[in-house]
């Protein structure tokens, strides 16, 4: 009986048990089914209810019309055939440094002529823009007796030179008039030159052998004379392919034999004149055209400074009514000859040139690159260092790092100068806002209708400009560097459309029509004056396209 009822009692907890389970789970459907609903019932509110816009993030600002001109510009020439192979770099730096713009700005890209403004801002701002180069005259003591001989070798006239690239023909004749004036009658000695001032020789080492006998390329010398420059005159034959004729140089270059080879071209063929000479050359050979169509006239450099401004010494010293015993000497041909060089015992005078800010604002204007090498040397005697790490520590100092830069000579007329136009403009920021800020910024040529001030530089397949852009909230630093470009007429639309680009910094974009009109033909004018480039027969100097040859002399014959 006992164990019916245990088996009862199982069973009806086995029931029961049963039914619980059932219970729950029959309470976990419902609740699941009342969130389902109440979820169902949420989302279908939620899609009843307005849709509420996200906050969206703020617009960016438009670039400023200059930053957008300026992509425009340098979009239009990606993929132009008159580009091909070309190297084009760009760098537009803001009133803070800041970077506004560039393409290919960190690219280093060979110069010409714009790192001039490397040595003058550097020089304004070591130097001083009031610093003057000195030229000092006087007499020596008498030499010592030779054994045997009655008297001492009487005392020598001594032209000793600072480095001044200024000192002008004109100078001397000056200082004989005075000595004539103050009663010197005679010069019983020589008349010596002494350009010794800047050691080594007086042509870059990295200067082309075509450049260095022409009047762009002439020699840098602690004497220097009339920029150590003359001007050779030849006379066309009378047909083309005859021998043309040199009629004679002046001023008269002393010791030198001219070996002429040139023939007769054409009347519309231009200068093809090309001077070779180098250090101290006994022959200088003339080669190439010359023109139909009356005489021509060519600069060439001078191979022997001291020689020649001791000889034009002691010719204005004659034409002043001074009797001149001996002969005119340079300290270089008495140091071949083993005798020595002649010291100033008693000085005569001292001459000054001009401020230094008056020869930088005449480099600007003219590119000369003697006497921007007369300054790139001066820095080194200044500092006792290579004048580039002159240039380089100077920067360093003024928190500018010149890692891109190779700076083989002053003036850029060597092809192995290279550096960035990111580099470049930044370096023209900081020159803007330097010690001698003012007086550099208003040493550059400028556009005044633009408000821009520029250095162009200009040789064989490289056309660069850098400078500032005055006009604005602010003032802008840019440049502009163009290599191996097939086509120069490509070249000078372009720099045409960044600087109408860069005017619109201090304007609303009026007049765009007057810009395009003044920019470019002024900036073509500026760039006559730069570096020698191969010359076309067909065109102006200021518009050849280039070829293939070395850098030739300007059309125009003037001195670079």
């Amino acid at each position: 009986m006992w164990k019916n009822i245990a088996i009862a009692l199982l069973s009806c907890l086995l029931a029961v048990a049963v039914a619980l389970l059932a219970f729950v789970v029959s309470r976990l459907g419902s609740s699941e089914r009342r969130h389902s609903e109440a979820a169902a019932a949420a989302a279908d509110r939620d899609e009843a209810k307005p849709e509420l816009d996200a906050p969206e993030p703020p617009a960016p600002e438009p670039p400023h019309p200059v930053v957008a001109a300026l992509e425009e510009v340098f979009a239009v020439i990606e993929g132009n055939e008159d580009f091909e192979g070309a190297a084009i770099g760009f760098c537009l730096v803001g009133p803070d440094g800041e970077i506004l713009f560039e393409r290919n700005g960190r690219a280093a890209q060979i110069p010409a002529s714009v790192l001039k403004t490397v040595t003058t801002a550097t020089a304004l701002e070591l130097l001083g823009p009031d610093f003057t180069f000195e030229t000092r005259l006087g007499t020596s003591e008498p030499g010592e007796a030779e054994p045997g001989a009655a008297a001492k070798p009487p005392a020598d006239l001594v032209l000793l030179g600072g480095g001044d690239p200024t000192l002008s023909p004109a100078d001397l004749a000056s200082w004989a008039q005075r000595l004539a004036e103050a009663g010197v009658q005679s010069v019983p000695g020589r008349v010596v030159g002494d350009g010794r001032h800047f050691e080594g020789s007086p042509f870059p080492d990295f200067w082309d052998w075509g450049d260095i006998g022409n009047g762009y390329g002439s020699p840098v010398s602690g004497l220097n004379l009339g920029h150590n420059r003359f001007t050779a005159v030849f006379s066309p034959g009378e047909k083309v392919g005859e021998a043309a004729v040199l009629m004679g140089t002046f001023p008269e270059v002393p010791g030198v034999a001219w070996w002429n080879e040139t023939t007769t071209a054409a009347e519309d063929s231009g200068d093809g004149v090309v001077i070779y000479g180098g250090e101290r050359a006994a022959v200088m050979h003339l080669r190439g055209t010359v023109p139909l169509g009356g005489e021509l006239e060519v600069v060439g450099a001078i191979p022997d400074p001291e020689r020649f401004a001791a000889h034009h010494l002691r010719a204005a010293l004659v034409a002043a009514g001074i009797q001149v015993e001996g002969e005119s000497f340079g300290a270089g041909e008495l140091f071949l000859a083993g005798e020595p060089v002649p010291a100033i015992s008693d000085e005569i005078l001292l001459h000054r040139s001009a401020p230094l800010l008056e020869i930088v604002a005449s480099i600007h204007e003219t590119s000369d690159n003697h006497e921007t090498e007369c300054l790139f040397r001066t820095l080194g005697l200044r500092t006792r260092i290579a004048p580039d790490e002159a240039v380089r520590e100077h920067w360093r100092r003024r928190g500018l790092e010149l890692a891109d830069l190779r700076m083989v000579d002053g003036s850029g007329l060597a092809r192995a100068n290279h550096i960035s136009p990111e580099t470049l403009a930044r370096l023209q920021r900081l020159a803007a806002e330097g010690p001698a800020g003012e007086a550099y910024v208003e040493s550059l040529l400028v556009l005044e209708e633009v408000g821009i001030r520029f250095k162009a530089g200009a040789m064989s397949s490289v056309r660069t400009y850098t400078g500032l852009v005055e006009d604005g909230p602010g003032r802008l630093a840019f440049a502009l560097m163009a290599n191996h470009y097939p086509k120069i007429a490509a070249v000078r639309e372009l720099q045409g459309a960044v600087f109408q680009a860069l005017r619109l910094w201090g304007e609303d974009g009026e007049d765009e029509e007057a810009a395009e009109d003044e920019g470019p033909e002024k900036d073509s004018a500026a760039e006559e004056k730069e570096e020698p480039q191969d010359s076309d027969p067909d065109e102006s100097e200021a518009d050849a396209e280039e070829g293939d040859g070395a850098e030739d002399a300007p059309e125009d014959g003037l001195p670079r």
